[in-house]
């Protein structure tokens, strides 16, 4: 099993360099106007669609890791490739404290890679009744 992300790209040989680079592999099929990976780690199917004027392009996108490790070998190949936008550690968000790495698409679409080191920070009755999901202006801001 896994995860399937549809998403609609401006220019599709940016986006293809950029996700090649993201995970680590080539596409699986290419196709005028349309690319797709099939991703073994993290188990992902990414669909990528060349229409520059759709209005939605998500807000940011996450791969959850299980151990330090997995994050450490990311954000090192992240690093190497060139595209690490920030790293925060033991940052308290959505209801769990978590280490992360930052990246950015070629259209601007927040990617993070992360790990849960802590999934009950704070005790239930304290802790606000709403997620914190970020909004594209929170990423930005690096609220989260």
């Amino acid at each position: 099993m896994r995860l399937q992300l549809a998403l609609n790209v401006r220019d599709l040989d940016e986006a293809v360099t950029y996700y090649a680079k993201l995970f680590g592999t080539e596409p699986h099929k290419r196709r005028p106007g349309y690319a797709n990976f099939a991703i073994a780690e993290p188990p992902l199917k990414l669909v990528l669609f060349e229409n520059p004027e759709a209005e939605g392009r998500l807000n940011h996108l996450g791969i959850e890791t299980l151990s330090a490790d997995a994050l450490g070998q990311a954000a090192k190949r992240l690093e190497t490739s060139g595209i690490v936008e920030r790293v925060e550690r033991e940052v308290t968000c959505c209801h769990a404290t978590q280490d992360k790495v930052w990246t950015r698409d070629p259209d601007g679409m927040a990617w993070e890679w992360y790990r849960i080191t802590d999934d009950e920070p704070t005790p239930a009755s304290e802790r606000p009744s709403e997620a914190c999901c970020p909004s594209e202006q929170d990423v930005d801001q690096a609220v989260c």
